[in-house]
C-alpha cells in the first residue's frame, strides 16, 4: 500500500480520537515549547503535518509554521482546525517536495521518518530538509528505537501496548529493517479493529549518517521533549542535526 493510500480518509477521520494519549497537553506542551525554541524566532517547516497535532499549536504559539503532507484527507482535518493563510500546507512527498521561503526548523515528529521505507528515501529526506535551512539552520526528528532486544530468538514479534481496550504489536523482518505495527482495538463484546502501518527502523547511529550525507553535525539528544537524558534504556528519542553556521 502506498503512503497515500495508508494515510487516507479511513484513516484521517479517526486519526485525532483514537491517537488521543499524542494530544494530551503533557505531550504536546513540551513539544509545541521546545520547538518554538529551536526555531529561535524564524520560521519553521512540518515535513508531514497531518491534522495538526503540532503544528496548529506551535503557529498559535507565535511560530510562523509551513507543512508538507502528502495525504490530502489529513491535510482536510487540519484545516477544518485553521486556514490556510495562517498555516499554509503543500501537498508533497517529505523527501523531495520543495517548499518557497526560508526557514529556520525543518522537524518531523512521532516516528514519522520510518513511514519512508527505504534508506535511499530516508536519506533523501535529510538532505531536503538541508535544501531548506540556511547556516546553523536545525533539523529535528523524534523516532523510536527498535525494540529487537525484547524480540526472542526465532520469533518475529513484541508487544509494546497491552491496555483496556487496545493491544499494540510490532512484527519485524530483521533481515530487510523493515517493521509492521498492529494496532489492534476492541470492545467490551469482543469486537475488534485491526489498523497496520509498515516502517523501515532506524538506530540512532544509521540516524546519524545520514545527517553526516546531507551536511549536518548531530546538536544534541534526548530521550523525550523536556530534555531527560538519552540512554541504553531509551524507547525513543528527539535527535537535534544543525547545519555548520557560516564562518
Amino acid at each position: 500500500m502506498e503512503q497515500d493510500e495508508l494515510w487516507g480518509e479511513h484513516v484521517a477521520e479517526k486519526y485525532d480520537a483514537q491517537d488521543a494519549g499524542m494530544f494530551a497537553p503533557e505531550v504536546v506542551g513540551p513539544t509545541v515549547e521546545r520547538l518554538a525554541a529551536l526555531a529561535d524566532g524564524g520560521r519553521a517547516l512540518e515535513f508531514a503535518s497531518g491534522t495538526g497535532r503540532i503544528a496548529v499549536p506551535l503557529a498559535r504559539h507565535g511560530v510562523p509554521v509551513t507543512g508538507v503532507e502528502l495525504s490530502t484527507a489529513m491535510t482536510d482535518r487540519l484545516r477544518a482546525k485553521i486556514d490556510q493563510d495562517t498555516l499554509p500546507v503543500v501537498v508533497g512527498d517529505m523527501s523531495t517536495t520543495v517548499v518557497p521561503g526560508d526557514f529556520s526548523l525543518v522537524y518531523l515528529v512521532y516516528n514519522t521518518i520510518s513511514n519512508l521505507r527505504t534508506q535511499a528515501d530516508q536519506v533523501e529526506c535529510f538532505r531536503n530538509a538541508a535544501r531548506h535551512l540556511g547556516p546553523g539552520g536545525r533539523f529535528v526528528i523524534e523516532l523510536w528505537v527498535p525494540e529487537l532486544r525484547s524480540l526472542p530468538p526465532g520469533k518475529e514479534a513484541t508487544v509494546w501496548a497491552n491496555e483496556a481496550g487496545y493491544l499494540g504489536v510490532d512484527t519485524y523482518d530483521v533481515l530487510n529493517q523493515l517493521a509492521v505495527s498492529h494496532h489492534v482495538r476492541y470492545d467490551d463484546s469482543g469486537k475488534a479493529t485491526v489498523a497496520r502501518s509498515p516502517h523501515r527502523y532506524v538506530w540512532p547511529s544509521e540516524l546519524d549518517l545520514m545527517g553526516q550525507l546531507a551536511g549536518f553535525e548531530l546538536e544534541s539528544r534526548h530521550a523525550d521533549w523536556t530534555g531527560a537524558p538519552f540512554t541504553a534504556d531509551s524507547t525513543s528519542h528527539v535527535s537535534v542535526y544543525r547545519l555548520p553556521r557560516q564562518a
